[in-house]
Parts: C-alpha cells; structure tokens; sequence
C-alpha cells in the first residue's frame, strides 16, 4: 500500500525543505536575470554557488535545526568574499528564525533568534556593504530588527494556532471516547434489563409445563384426550420456552444482577391500562387498534409494551402541551406499533444518551424487528416499531 502526498511529505522532512531552499536559489536566479545587468555579480556562476550553500542551511532547519543556525552565522563571511550579500542568505535568516519560533519553546526561539540577528547587526554597522543606496548603519539595523520580530512574532503565532489544535483535537478525542462508552454502559445496562425480564417469560412457561406434566401424568390412564391436550400444550409451550431462551443468552450478561422483581411482567393486554395512566398524567392520548391483533410471545408483548410506555413517557416529559396516538396493527405477518404526538419534541442534547431510544432499539433489534423515531413532518416526534411475529392464536381487538 503506497503513502499518499501528504504522508510521504510529512515522512520526509529533509526531502521537503530540500525543494524548498532549491526554490530560495531559482528565486534568487530570477531576480539576478530580471535586475539590470549593471547590477549582476562580476562572476555569475559562482554567485550562485554562494548562493546554493547559503540556502543549504533552509534544507536542515527540521533536522537539525541549531547546525542549520551555525551554519547560517557562517555565511556571514560570504558577503565580504563575494563583494554582495545572496538573496538567499537574507531568506535563509528569516525562515531559519520562522522555523525556531514556531517549532521550539520560548527560550529557545528567543535564543536562535538573538543569535542569529545580532551578528547580522554587527555586520552592517562594523562593515556595512555598498548596496548603492544613500541609507546608513542605523537604517539596516532598524530594517533587520523589524525583520526578525515579523518573523519570530509570526512564528509564534503558529505554534499557538498549532497547539490550540491540538488541544481541540485531544478534547473532541476524550470527548467521542465518553460518548462512546456512555453509549456502551446504555446498551449493556438496557441488554441486562432485557435478560432479566426474558428469565422471567421463561421461567413462567417453564413453571406451566411442570404443572401441566403433572397434571397430564394424573389423568393419563381415565382421561387420555385430557393427558394428550396437556401434552400439545407442554410441546407448544418449550418450543416458545425455547426461543426465549436462544434471545435470553443473546443478551445474557454475567455481570452481578439484583434480585428479579417477582410482580407479572406487562404484555398488549396492559396497554390499554398504561394509556390511562398516561392520560390521567396530563396527557392527552388516544389508543387505536386496527383489525385483529394477535396474540404473541410474551417476550414480544413486553417489547410492545415497553416501546409504547418508554415513547409515551417522552413525550410526557418533552411534548409540553400536546396529544398522543398509539396505533398497533398487524401489517405483512408483522406487529406494527406507532406512538405519535403533536408536541415540540426533545431538545438538543449533545452530552446526554438517550437511553431509553437505545433500549427500544435492543429490544426490536432482538426480535428480528425495525425501529425508526425521528420528529414528524408536521411537527412533533414519531416512533414506530415493526416486529415480526409468529401467532399463537388470535384474539379480538
């Protein structure tokens, strides 16, 4: 797998700054070819051999940063053998204290940037060069002193914007980790409650068929219809026992768990009773059931239950002045369950997992089934269940 641009840039440092001082002495060839001709170096070629190894010092300036700095004080001496200063010594001086402000601490970026600006300095007061301008010692030294405080300030300037990124990054990093831990206590405490209510479904169905054995093995000799009946339904019951226990140890935990509450678990036979409730609460909410529904699983009774009782306290909490509908049908051999409302809905919040959202999809998801909540075109939030479902008998509405 090869390294794109950017990785192979950032891989090779010597590579990049390499180009980089190349582009400092072609730069510096431009501006020798457009100048006067007057103004050209007596001899061309070796100009710009001074010119390459003053730029040489830009190409180490990230790996190894305090040689590339020596380096650049040694070409001071360049001007008085060549009889000119190279545009690329100038560059080179600015981009080496650029490079020490925004890659090393303060003392040492105050450091370079002494060092490398005060012989500068000497340099044009003790044997200032005839650039063929009428300005003296003092204007030089002004000139290169704003030069170096453009360069280190802007230096600076990066780093800060370097390490406030970085710390913006390591938040968001912490930040996501939480979030995704939080999410993953919900799902796992929303899983274990899951498995605590599926022990008791099948436990109970477990309990029927040891009352219905015993009750099939008394009457088995005088009452064979009465012995066979009881038999069908202890075979009905373990393949229903059995299926709750293949979804129980797929969300089985062995984390400690606290007692189990002993009081029947809900099922679609107390909704009706939960509407009330929530009706009575402040709550206005209609209960619609289209044609048969049938009746299913306890386990998936539960669910149902669950979804309508978690969407309905929601909208209790978040709705503020509203109605609510509950619609449960049969659609395609699916249990479909939609509780509506015409409230505002919940508000943002980013920090916060909606757990009991994270609870109704574990429980669909179980059961082979779909869930989608989300705000309603018209204003106020929609959930809306779709469980697959295997009759056990039917009943009416």
């Amino acid at each position: 797998m090869t390294d794109g641009p950017e990785r192979w840039w950032s891989r090779r440092p010597l590579a990049r700054d390499a180009l980089f001082a190349a582009a400092l002495v072609a730069l510096e060839v431009v501006f020798t070819l457009l100048a006067p001709r007057e103004f050209w170096p007596g001899q061309l070629p070796a100009a710009l051999g001074w010119s390459v190894l003053c730029a040489a010092p830009v190409a180490l300036r990230r790996v190894a940063p305090w040689p590339a700095v020596g380096g650049a004080l040694a070409t001071l001496a360049v001007p008085a053998l060549l009889g000119h200063a190279p545009t690329t010594q100038s560059l080179a001086f600015v981009v080496l204290t650029y490079t020490m402000a925004a890659d090393r601490h303060v003392r040492q970026a105050v450091a370079a940037t002494v060092l490398l600006w005060v012989p500068v300095a000497a340099v044009n007061v003790l044997t200032p060069l005839d650039t063929g301008l009428d300005v003296g010692p003092a204007y030089l030294v002004l000139n290169n002193l704003l030069t170096a405080l453009l360069a280190y300030a802007v230096g600076r300037a990066v780093r800060a914007r370097r390490t406030s990124l970085r710390a913006l990054r390591e938040r968001a990093r912490v930040a996501e980790a939480n979030q995704r831990s939080l999410a993953e206590q919900a799902v796992a405490d929303e899983r274990r409650r899951i498995a605590r209510e599926l022990h008791d479904v099948v436990a109970h169905h477990v309990s029927v068929m040891g009352v219905l054995a015993t009750g099939a093995r008394r009457v088995l000799r005088r009452d064979l219809d009465a012995a066979d009946e009881a038999i069908a339904t202890i075979e009905d019951t373990s393949r229903v026992t059995l299926r709750e226990m293949r979804r129980l140890l797929d969300v089985l935990r062995t984390d400690a768990e606290p007692a189990a509450d002993l009081t029947p678990q809900p099922g679609l036979a107390g909704i009706g009773a939960l509407v009330d409730q929530v009706r009575e609460a402040g709550l206005p909410v209609t209960l619609e059931v289209d044609g048969v529904v049938p009746a299913v699983e306890e386990g998936v009774s539960l669910t149902v239950y669950r979804i309508v009782q978690e969407a309905l306290t929601n909208a209790l909490k978040h709705a503020g002045t509203a109605t609510a509908v509950v619609r449960l049908g049969v659609e395609g051999g699916a249990l479909t369950v939609e509780v509506t409302d015409t409230g505002r809905g919940p508000g943002p919040q980013p920090d916060r997992i909606g757990h009991g959202l994270v609870g109704m999809r574990e429980r669909v998801g179980l059961y082979g089934g779909i869930l989608r909540t989300g705000p309603r075109p018209g204003g106020g939030f929609r959930v809306h269940a779709r469980i697959p479902v295997e009759p056990v008998g039917a009943v009416p509405a």
